[in-house]
């Protein structure tokens, strides 16, 4: 009987995950990161950022697209 249970409330569990994913549009994009430099400064040079950084960012586009957000 605990096994059931344990069983069924993984099942709603992931299912909930499931169905956050979708909303969320994770899986609509090809990949996380843009590219090597772009995974590079999010896993060590966030820390420390420098306009070469910035400049590498803006040119890559490596924060995707940008939405207004003064309507709300």
């Amino acid at each position: 009987m605990k096994k059931s249970l344990v069983v069924l409330l993984l099942v709603l569990f992931l299912t909930g995950c499931g169905g956050s994913l979708k909303e969320s549009e994770f899986f609509e994009h090809d990949t996380h990161y843009k590219n090597f430099d772009h995974l590079l400064f999010s896993w060590f040079g966030y820390k420390s950022p420098t306009m070469v950084d910035a400049e590498n960012s803006k040119a890559d586009d490596w924060w995707g697209i940008e939405i207004d957000q003064t309507g709300r």
